[in-house]
């Protein structure tokens, strides 16, 4: 089995730099398992790696899709399955860091996706509700699946209900998935109080609004009409937030407010899911010796060649 890293946890907690810090001390290259970062032109909002961060460490999935192409969890499974295989037959220790559950786990796992069909009269039909009565609809027909989809994703809930709809139930389809890790994975975590991660979550949107946010993503909207902001990747936290500031709705300060807040959600989000879905052995960054117990772990996961 080839050998993977992955570096996981919520939001604002620090993976990027111990990702990069990883890679030199254990000679390795990092793949971004972040839904976010592969838009070019979306860097602040996102936290992108600057160059100078990198330090020459390599990082794939970053800035390699227009914000206006499709990237789901298939597109990334298989590109970067493509990565470590490279990176194994180069010799380099692969490093996935991300807090897209789900592309973390579609990868360390057999998970196999089909092309799903799709009833367009019951497409049509779902898009004349409001977010309320499609997830009440959910909760009906399969209530298991609205454990891991948030009642605002519209996009899941409606694709949950197709699957309902079409006889097969996501939580179904899920449980059919054999979950046999394909890879020799370490899943690390890095954790720390929640005051704290709260803290450091609200600095990272306070330096996003200083290093032109805003500006990010008028050059984004700009050419564009209001339909923009349909766009899969403008419903990240940090872009979708800024709708109603660019029509008039509402300040700068109260869209910070608002991001900081849906980032603090989705932290708490974050952690549940990795506590449920995958086996992480969490490292509190508040302890003080968090680094060196972490890197000895994957010392001795490299020395295990088993």
């Amino acid at each position: 089995m080839e050998k993977i890293l992955i570096l996981a946890g919520p939001t604002g907690v620090g993976k990027t730099k111990c990702s990069i810090e990883l890679a030199k001390h254990f000679d390795g290259e990092i793949i971004s398992g972040d839904s976010m970062q592969v838009y070019r032109g979306m860097s602040i909002g996102t936290a992108k790696v600057s160059e100078e961060e990198a330090d020459g460490i390599v990082h794939e999935l970053v800035d390699c899709y227009d914000f206006d192409e499709e990237y789901n969890v298939m597109i990334f499974q298989s590109e970067a399955r493509k990565a470590i295989h490279s990176m194994t037959q180069r010799s380099k220790l692969p490093i996935i860091v991300g807090g897209t559950g789900l592309y973390l786990k579609s990868l360390y796992y057999d998970y196999e996706f089909h092309e799903e069909e799709i009833d367009e009269e019951f497409s049509a039909f779902l898009k004349e509700r409001s977010n309320d009565e499609v997830y009440h609809m959910l909760l009906i027909v399969d209530p298991k699946a609205c454990d891991t989809i948030h009642k605002n994703n519209r996009k899941r809930v409606e694709r949950a209900l197709m699957r309902a709809h079409l006889g097969q139930r996501k939580s179904d389809a899920e449980q059919q998935q054999q979950h046999k890790p394909i890879y020799d994975a370490l899943v690390l975590g890095l954790t720390c109080d929640r005051d704290e991660l709260y803290r450091r979550i609200n600095l990272r949107v306070d330096k996003m609004i200083a290093d032109g946010l805003e500006e990010e993503i008028r050059k984004l909207i700009e050419p564009r009409d209001e339909s923009v902001w349909d766009l899969q990747s403008m419903q990240g936290i940090g872009y979708k937030e800024w709708k109603q500031y660019f029509l008039g709705n509402q300040t700068v300060e109260e869209t910070a407010e608002l991001i900081k807040k849906n980032s603090r959600q989705f932290a708490k989000r974050q952690y549940t899911w990795f506590n449920n879905q995958m086996h992480v052995e969490w490292f509190d960054i508040g302890d003080e010796d968090w680094h060196e117990k972490l890197f000895a772990r994957v010392k001795e996961w490299l020395a295990n060649k088993g």
